[in-house]
């Protein structure tokens, strides 16, 4: 058993090719996506497409929610980017335009395989809650209600901040975990990390590969400048979200 799970590509399209080199160079066969394929980014078309031909199951995002269910519970800089995606997909002349907007819409929000739960955000809030690294410590209540929700292992993305939360309410970043975790007998939460925005203070792309019961976190450098430059010349899209990739945050 052996696949990649990436997640929040958020329409950065050089993140995203260098991801997929990099699956591919390794020889991963399958990828499973966790969502916001869209949002933030200046290629959300671009992305969507390459998701749609080189991923096996692709989960909704709270970003991808909304070219269904509206612009909600944003910020303003995310409102005006969402909104600005979802005018580029609904109005392009791409000639997978409908095929493109089929897809968004009929993303379902869980996926299991082998015991083990998928799903973006949380699965008592599929594209909603956030599971933070702090969330162990200060609501552990909660933790343990969402540990109750699945058999085996949790499969999140939506913080962009990979890392690995126990059963034990014990919680471990990349740098504690050596870049790799095994599997033990206690169940675990195992967040992805961002393909497109991550937030770790590492501006490298992040994704985990699987084989079998042990993890490899993987982070792959690719043209900030170049996706920098493109949200810069986009009047829609902040500036900050330019800023942010080269910082990790």
């Amino acid at each position: 058993m052996r696949y990649a799970v990436i997640s929040d590509i958020h329409g950065n399209l050089e993140a995203l090719e260098a991801v997929l080199a990099h699956i591919q160079k390794r020889g991963i066969q399958e990828i499973v996506c966790l969502g916001d394929v869209i949002g933030y980014g200046p290629n959300p078309i671009e992305c969507l497409v390459l998701v749609m031909e080189n991923v096996e199951v692709c989960l909704k995002g709270n970003h991808d929610e909304a070219f269904v269910e509206g612009v909600y519970f944003f910020n303003t800089i995310a409102k005006s980017a969402i909104r600005w995606s979802l005018e580029e997909i609904t109005k392009s002349d791409h000639p997978r335009r409908e095929s493109i907007i089929e897809f968004l819409r009929s993303l379902p929000l869980t996926y299991t395989r082998d015991k083990n739960l998928f799903v973006h955000a949380s699965p008592l809030d599929p594209t909603g809650e956030y599971i933070h690294p702090q969330m162990a410590a200060q609501d552990p209540e909660r933790v343990i209600k969402i540990f109750s929700s699945f058999e085996t292992n949790l499969f999140v993305g939506h913080t962009h901040f990979p890392c690995v939360i126990t059963e034990s309410l014990q919680t471990f970043d990349l740098k504690q975990l050596g870049y790799k975790y095994q599997s033990a007998k206690e169940k675990s939460i195992i967040n992805v990390g961002s393909v497109g925005q991550p937030r770790d203070k590492d501006p490298r792309a992040s994704y985990l590969e699987v084989i079998d019961d042990i993890y490899f976190f993987h982070r792959v450098p690719y043209e900030i400048e170049k996706t920098q430059e493109k949200i810069r010349i986009n009047p829609s899209l902040d500036n900050s979200l330019a800023e942010r990739l080269l910082l990790g945050k």
